[in-house]
C-alpha cells in the first residue's frame, strides 16, 4: 500500500493550501482517512479524520479553518487549509485505516507559514 501526499509549500500568514493524499495498492476497503502533523520538537498530533461516508472530526486548533474531504472513487483524501497561521507550520502526514484493521502513513509533506 502506498500513500502519495502532495500540495505542501510555503505560504504567508492568512493564506491557503490544499493537500492531497492518494492511496494505491490496497486490496481492502479504506475505512478512515485523515491527517496528522508534527512540528519540530513536538509530538505528532491529529489534525482531523473522516470516515467512509461519515462526518469529519477536527482538532480544536484547526476547527473553522481546515476542511477534510475524500473522493472514494479516487481513494484520495484532501485537506483544505485556510487562514493559515505560523503555528500551523509542520510536516503533514496522511493516514488511512483499511479493513482489518490495519493503518498506513504517508511520507509527509512540509507546510511552512511565514509571519
Amino acid at each position: 500500500v502506498q500513500l502519495q501526499a502532495s500540495g505542501g509549500g510555503l505560504v504567508q500568514t492568512g493564506g491557503s493550501l490544499r493537500l492531497s493524499c492518494a492511496v494505491s495498492g490496497s486490496r481492502f476497503s479504506i475505512n478512515v482517512m485523515g491527517w496528522y502533523r508534527q512540528a519540530p520538537g513536538n509530538k505528532r498530533e491529529l489534525v482531523g479524520t473522516i470516515g467512509n461516508g461519515g462526518t469529519p472530526i477536527y482538532a480544536n486548533s484547526v476547527k473553522g479553518r481546515f476542511t477534510i474531504s475524500r473522493d472514494n472513487a479516487k481513494n484520495t483524501v484532501y485537506l483544505q487549509m485556510n487562514s493559515l497561521k505560523p503555528e500551523d507550520t509542520a510536516v503533514y502526514y496522511c493516514w488511512v485505516v483499511l479493513t482489518g484493521p490495519v493503518s498506513y502513513w504517508g511520507q509527509g509533506t512540509q507546510v511552512t507559514v511565514s509571519s
